[in-house]
C-alpha cells in the first residue's frame, strides 16, 4: 500500500502524573524515559509524540505504552494523520513556529 498523508500517523501521549512522593516522581520518570526508549520525542511537557509509517505500526506502539501504564495518574493516548497533525499551528509567545518535519527515513521494523 503507498504511502500517503492519510495513512501514515502521529501518536500523541498525553500524561499527568502524580510527583507528590519520591516513589511517584520514580513512577513518572520511569514512564517517562520508557516511552522515549520506544521513540517517542517531546512535544510539550508531559506530551510526547512518535511517526508511525502505518496503522499497524501505531497499534504496535500504541500498546507498548498501555504496557507501560502507570498504577496513578492520567494518560492520554491519541492518534491523528500526518494531514491532520500538518494542520497544527504552533506559536511562542506571538511568534508563528514551523512544525517539525515528517521523518523522510522509513521503518524497517
Amino acid at each position: 500500500m503507498r504511502f500517503n498523508e492519510y495513512r501514515i500517523l502521529w501518536i500523541l501521549v498525553l500524561f499527568d502524573l502524580p510527583t507528590e512522593t519520591k516513589k511517584d516522581r520514580k513512577l513518572y520518570a520511569k514512564f517517562r524515559k520508557d516511552i522515549m526508549a520506544d521513540g517517542f520525542a517531546m512535544f510539550q511537557f508531559s506530551i510526547y509524540l512518535r511517526h508511525c509509517s502505518s496503522r499497524e505500526n501505531a497499534d504496535v506502539h500504541i500498546a507498548r505504552v498501555k504496557g507501560l501504564l502507570p498504577p496513578k495518574g492520567h494518560v492520554g493516548i491519541l492518534t491523528v494523520t500526518d494531514k491532520q497533525f500538518g494542520m497544527m499551528e504552533l506559536f511562542y509567545g506571538k511568534e508563528q513556529k514551523e512544525l517539525p518535519n515528517t521523518p523522510q527515513q522509513l521503518e524497517l521494523f
